[in-house]
């Protein structure tokens, strides 16, 4: 069966192609077939080229986080952001810190969609009998999201201090050792449990979303690019907004502000979700929980498109290979 481009005829379901046994295998409901190197394959692919695609937004709204900004680094919108950045500092400038960034995409998203495929197909046979459970979709994204954070929380730290307006670091090299000497290893993981604060409702309300959406949009679960790609917008754009004051928190704890936290007469380095709660609202009141709300959310809705798309199609070109394979091994019944 060819695979093309074409919207109709990209709706083909996996069930009209035959199992060992010759009967239908029903693409959402596919492992023994889907293996877990499927799951992982598709998901490093998927993490990799989300992150890329949009990261010179993510350098935005990193700075538009920022509590203390640089006069020359205040900005009103993503787009004046991005023109004053290439014409001040380069054209390469929006992409500062983008190797760390896929060095650790790749394995974090692996482990991620690779465990959600797991506890996702356990807790649903425990709580629907194998049908489609929004608790179950719910959970399996925040234990997905534990492993993930735990590969991806250093890429973070180094990633958002490159991307700050005037960092002091020369490279990622230079960035890591730096950080290993003056602060200690520890400073890799000292938004970890902020960030998982961020990421466990996060990631909850983006599987629930996206599963609700596919629902309503692909109820037959075929593969479905158009549906993929709607439902993985909705659920970044939904998760994003909730969580920005988080967001902005993780921003404060792995960049370590220095102008701003001294001018509070902040001494030694910011630790902890709660002082990082305390110092943003003495700086800002509820707004400053807002800040970068626009870049996180144009940041988001293409880049969990873009991951879900990607993921449900390899997922959809890997197993249908390996049908096959499976198919020609066992010879015409």
């Amino acid at each position: 069966m060819e695979l093309r481009a074409d919207p109709v005829v990209a709706t083909v379901k996996m069930s009209e192609i035959k199992g060992i046994d010759g009967e239908p295998s029903d693409y959402e409901s596919l492992p023994p077939h889907a293996s877990l190197t499927i799951h992982m394959t598709a998901g490093a692919v998927a993490g990799i080229l989300e992150h890329t695609v949009m990261y010179p937004v993510d350098s935005v709204k990193t700075r538009m986080q920022s509590l203390h900004p640089d006069p020359k680094a205040q900005y009103s919108s993503v787009y004046e952001a991005l023109r004053r950045i290439i014409q001040t500092e380069g054209l390469l400038r929006p992409l500062r810190g983008l190797n760390i960034t896929m060095l650790g995409a790749g394995p974090a998203h692996a482990l991620y969609f690779a465990c959600y495929e797991q506890v996702k197909r356990t807790l649903s046979e425990v709580i629907q009998n194998g049908g489609n459970s929004h608790i179950a979709n719910g959970l399996a994204g925040c234990v997905a999201t534990v492993l993930h954070d735990a590969v991806m929380n250093p890429a973070e730290v180094v990633k958002q201090r490159l991307q700050m307006y005037n960092s002091p670091y020369r490279n990622l090299l230079d960035c890591v050792r730096t950080i290993q000497r003056t602060e200690g290893l520890a400073a890799f993981y000292r938004s970890y449990s902020t960030q998982l604060t961020m990421n466990i409702p996060f990631q909850a309300v983006h599987f629930m979303t996206y599963e609700l959406m596919q629902e309503r949009l692909n109820p037959h679960r075929r593969y479905h690019p158009g549906s993929h790609i709607l439902s993985g917008a909705a659920a970044g754009a939904v998760s994003a907004a909730i969580t920005t004051p988080l967001d902005v928190c993780k921003t404060l704890l792995n960049t370590q502000e220095n102008v701003a936290l001294s001018s509070m007469h902040f001494s030694g380095h910011l630790t902890g979700m709660a002082n990082a709660f305390r110092t943003v609202y003495r700086f800002g009141g509820m707004a400053a929980f807002f800040k970068g709300i626009q870049a996180r959310v144009i940041y988001q809705m293409p880049s969990t498109a873009i991951a879900w798309s990607v993921y449900e199609f390899f997922k959809y070109f890997l197993t249908k290979q390996q049908m096959e394979r499976e198919a020609g091994t066992a010879g015409p019944v």
